[in-house]
């Protein structure tokens, strides 16, 4: 089992110190730097994980309000929402090539709301398309989450869907990978600070998976990730 945090809540010492992995943020809001790729690379213990959260360009459309935090890079009408597109496919190429220093476990793709369920087909065709170290896996929003068999239809090729166990239950995938922003109304509740109750339920849900990362996104992310990593470690409940 897998335990950490969508970010760097702490100093990143004391995070490599007390968790096992960091999916980064950063690289969602702009491309990465190489050179701050190889740095962490190089400062992270051996064994510690890193997963990368995919640049916004491939994912939202051009008028995502994501993009304000944006340097650098303007999104065209061929840009986002997992489509097979040129500009798409080339920034895939990209972002590749400027995380590879990391060498990060998994690639995560997130979707906003705005995703239509008919969109499906050009994302699974895009993941088709695209290649590289690495597992992907893919948290969508909106209508295309709803998408009947949805985890069938990535694990067919080779994409793992991302859920909230808590929320959803656990997905027919080739790796399980969770992110959980928080318990409540709503896709995310970030101010949530899951309960003993919430974190012993979580435990039982994922008891017979093989290497599940279960990453938490939500304020108290440090705190909840530390309880949940001394409750894992636990024979019984």
């Amino acid at each position: 089992m897998i335990v950490g945090t969508c970010g760097f809540p702490r100093s990143r010492r004391e995070v490599y110190r007390s968790l096992d992995a960091v999916e980064l943020q950063e690289t969602f809001y702009n491309l990465p730097n190489e050179q701050r790729m190889e740095n962490l690379a190089r400062e992270a213990p051996e064994g510690f994980v890193f997963t990368v959260k995919v640049f916004q360009g491939i994912t939202h459309p051009a008028g995502s309000p994501t993009y304000r935090r944006t340097r650098g890079f303007k999104p065209g009408e061929g840009h986002g929402l997992l489509r097979p597109t040129r500009e798409n496919l080339e920034l895939w190429d990209l972002f590749r090539r400027l995380v590879a220093p990391l060498r990060p476990r998994i690639y995560v793709f997130q979707t906003p709301p705005s995703m239509r369920a008919d969109l499906l087909r050009e994302a699974l065709e895009f993941f088709r398309s695209i290649g590289g170290e690495g597992a992907f896996v893919w948290e969508p929003r909106g209508e295309v989450a709803t998408v009947r068999d949805l985890d069938a239809a990535l694990a067919d090729v080779g994409v793992s869907l991302v859920v909230d166990p808590l929320k959803r239950g656990v997905p027919r995938s080739p790796v399980h990978y969770f992110r959980l922003h928080g318990l409540g109304k709503g896709e995310v509740n970030y101010k949530y600070k899951y309960t003993d109750s919430d974190l012993i339920r979580l435990k039982h849900s994922i008891k017979n998976l093989k290497n599940p990362y279960i990453m938490f996104n939500n304020i108290h992310m440090f705190d909840d990730a530390m309880r949940f990593k001394r409750l894992a470690s636990e024979d019984a409940v």
